[in-house]
């Protein structure tokens, strides 16, 4: 790969800041993720250069779990030192005094997307919902935005949704039935409750990202609501899968530190590691999820810039996580409500 001046520079130093750290007092830290393909990729491009450079073995662990979280830090009997979580619970339990400050002579918090950094988390990585669609069942007749998820006479078939109520689901939503990128908030719920109950018995709900995969290239549903990078690999993989980027709805995991971590000066470094920009470049090649780092763009895969929520900034919106944090408890109480309608 070639790299522009700027992009060897950033790349030798983040190599130099790794390869000079110095030995921790910790022996291993262990790290929290939902497993899967995404946990693979932060173990190789994270822990175990982190681990080579530092000594200290990195522990893998998971599935990220928010009451487990919350239980460990309430009874003073904390295990994990790194925790992947969504961002609007990152938020919510940095309230909630779940959470270690971060260390910010540690990590370089200004070459950080400011979307995606708090006093409590830094962003593990970015991604985005897109409209995800089976060409196989759709033909040449290619959904364009939300607004086809809900027009089941022009694009038949059932549509894929994510079951959790978190962001994205209530968003797309109030797009498909005309509210402004910059109106959506706070939610009119029940407008996007309305709009959603015009298909409810046409939706497929997933719960993870392999689940989804399959319904969309197995063609139990024409289209639906996908993290951008699993659609990626499936079009690797040689799926007849298409992608529409409009309105991409961009969400994001950051890494927190539960507070009384056991190992909060190693947490830490690691944590200045997963967001530099060869931590952040490296993921992101593995994964074709977006860097939060500012400085990792030039040191991605070409081939990669196409799938990259980077490249559609100007179709973006991006969902807001402190609203989510706020008022998340009480969306997911009608949430719950709504589905057993």
């Amino acid at each position: 790969m070639l790299f522009t001046k700027r992009a060897s520079a950033v790349l030798a130093a983040s190599l130099l800041t790794l390869t000079c750290q110095v030995a921790l007092a910790a022996d291993s830290l262990n790290f929290v993720s939902w497993g899967g393909s995404t946990q693979d990729a932060q173990k190789q491009a994270w822990a175990e250069p982190f681990s080579d450079a530092s000594k200290v073995r990195v522990v893998q662990d998971g599935p990220t779990d928010y009451g487990k979280l919350k239980a460990m830090v309430e009874s003073g009997n904390v295990q994990w030192d790194v925790v992947d979580v969504e961002a609007d619970f990152a938020l919510r339990a940095a309230a909630e005094g779940l959470l270690e400050p971060l260390d910010f002579n540690t990590i370089k918090r200004d070459r950080i997307d400011p979307r995606f950094v708090s006093d409590h988390g830094v962003g593990s990585f970015f991604f985005s919902f897109v409209l995800g669609y089976n060409e196989g069942k759709l033909g040449a007749n290619k959904p364009l935005d939300w607004s086809a998820l809900f027009d089941t006479s022009t694009y038949p078939g059932k549509r894929a949704l994510y079951k959790w109520p978190s962001p994205g689901v209530l968003e797309l939503a109030l797009l498909a039935d005309g509210v402004a990128a910059d109106k959506l908030y706070p939610l009119d719920l029940d407008r996007a409750f309305k709009k959603l109950d015009t298909i409810k018995k046409d939706i497929v709900w997933w719960g993870g990202g392999a689940q989804s995969q399959q319904l969309l290239a197995s063609g139990e549903v024409s289209m639906g609501q996908f993290w951008n990078g699993r659609v990626y690999a499936l079009q690797q993989d040689g799926a007849p899968v298409g992608v529409s980027w409009k309105q991409n709805l961009v969400m994001a995991d950051f890494l927190v530190v539960p507070k009384g971590a056991k190992n909060k000066e190693a947490a830490m470094k690691f944590l200045a590691e997963a967001s530099s920009a060869k931590g952040q470049a490296e993921f992101a090649n593995l994964t074709a999820y977006a860097p939060v780092n500012l400085d990792s763009i030039g040191l991605l895969k070409p081939e990669l810039a196409s799938n990259l929520p980077t490249a559609y900034a100007q179709d973006q919106v991006t969902l807001d996580f402190a609203y989510w944090a706020k008022n998340g408890p009480t969306i997911a109480t009608r949430w719950n409500e709504w589905l057993v309608k």
